[in-house]
């Protein structure tokens, strides 16, 4: 028997035991989990086989015919894509076990609490600071555009825990409890009228040792296999034909012949292809994935993503003429997740906007292109041997 017909046998082994439609959809998670059919590529007993991640596919078809129940993957996304790669490859046995199985069921929300107002795109410049205490470390600092932030139970964190050597040498990583003393979050209104970002002030926050994951010191190190997955998981999804913005352009131009220009069919067809090559690019990158961890080739998807996003939001207005214009809602409200197609034009244009800017500046991610994928000249840099506390800030 193929690893793939006994992935088959165990899936129609869940949903007999577990039947979709008589189970609680939080049962069926927990049992789906529990059966290493959540992420068949992790370790048994914390969701998965140790199987190949290309057989994650036999599974997700069984229960896609079945009408099993996903994990809502859109809601928890910060957790799924950068959490979970980063507790599995640092976290001890004992975190693995505590996050990983709420985390996929989606019965803990996660945030990331990395940017800051005083380092900009330069994270390594972070001030937040982590001062231990006994078996604790005592956080102060203040983060920004953390999504998820209101709903969040924890959240990755990075802080400087030494000032005094230069500043990627001085990072640790955590995880924070968001319902601890100290957490506050506050709303961040955007131009699309809505609060999905928050700051978070940090104040006198506890994090017990415990808690820590990685080496004291060595925080930068975790923090790229944070972003790494992070690009890929933003910039990387597997999309069908169309999927994604370009599918509400090309509906509307099909549907509305009365709207049509010869040079918006030019832009057009010209973005429906990049949309295309895109989207057969993160299949290649996903099969990538398959033999190891994400490289710095997720930068390249990322930068197409923002690119693409916001010149096909853009098409799209100028094609809706005075309805692109027409804003559905402006209501103050603090969703869950972003919804880029299910809402219209309008707001698809002014969302996109943050692309070039969430997940990594599109100027950084262009170096980080130029220096590791294309093997160019590093930028010069003067502040790479001083200590973090003798930066100009």
């Amino acid at each position: 028997m193929t690893d793939a017909d006994e992935l088959r046998r165990r899936t129609r082994e869940l949903l007999a035991a577990q039947p979709p439609a008589d189970t609680e959809r939080l049962d069926f998670l927990r049992a789906r989990f529990d059966a290493g059919l959540a992420w068949v590529h992790f370790p048994e007993g914390l969701g998965g086989l140790g199987l190949p991640r290309s057989l994650q596919v036999v599974v997700d078809a069984e229960l896609t015919a079945a009408g099993a129940p996903d994990n809502d993957p859109r809601r928890i996304g910060i957790g799924l894509g950068m959490a979970a790669p980063t507790i599995l490859q640092y976290g001890t046995e004992e975190q693995k076990v505590r996050f990983l199985r709420p985390l996929w069921t989606g019965e803990e929300v996660w945030c990331q609490l990395f940017s800051e107002p005083g380092a900009g795109s330069d994270l390594a410049a972070l001030g937040t600071r982590a001062v231990r205490e006994g078996d604790d470390w005592v956080v102060n600092g203040q983060k920004v555009w953390t999504s998820s932030a209101h709903v969040a139970r924890w959240a990755i964190l990075i802080a400087r825990t030494d000032p005094d050597v230069p500043k990627h040498r001085g990072i640790t990583y955590f995880v924070c409890d968001m319902t601890d003393p100290g957490v506050e979050v506050r709303p961040l209104r955007q131009i699309t009228g809505e609060a999905e970002f928050n700051e978070v002030f940090l104040t006198d926050v506890r994090i017990p040792d415990s808690r820590r994951l990685g080496e004291v010191g060595d925080g930068w190190r975790v923090a790229q296999t944070t972003l790494n997955n992070e690009r890929v998981a933003i910039g990387g999804r597997r999309l069908p034909r169309e999927g994604g913005m370009i599918g509400p352009v090309a509906r509307t131009w099909r549907e509305r012949p009365d709207l049509r220009t010869h040079d918006l069919h030019q832009r057009l067809m010209k973005l429906w292809v990049e949309a295309e090559v895109a989207r057969l690019t993160g299949e290649r990158l996903g099969q990538q994935l398959v033999a190891g961890q994400p490289g710095p080739e997720g930068a390249g998807m990322k930068l197409a993503f923002a690119r693409l996003n916001q010149e096909i939001s853009g098409l799209e207005v100028e094609l809706r003429g005075e309805e692109g214009l027409l804003y559905d809602d402006w209501t103050m409200r603090r969703p869950e997740l972003v919804d880029f197609t299910g809402r219209d034009a309008g707001y698809r244009y002014l969302r996109s906007k943050g692309n070039s800017i969430e997940g990594g500046t599109s100027e950084v991610l262009l170096n980080i292109v130029a220096e590791r994928v294309l093997g160019l000249p590093a930028e010069p840099r003067t502040d790479k041997d001083v200590a973090w506390k003798d930066l100009a800030r």
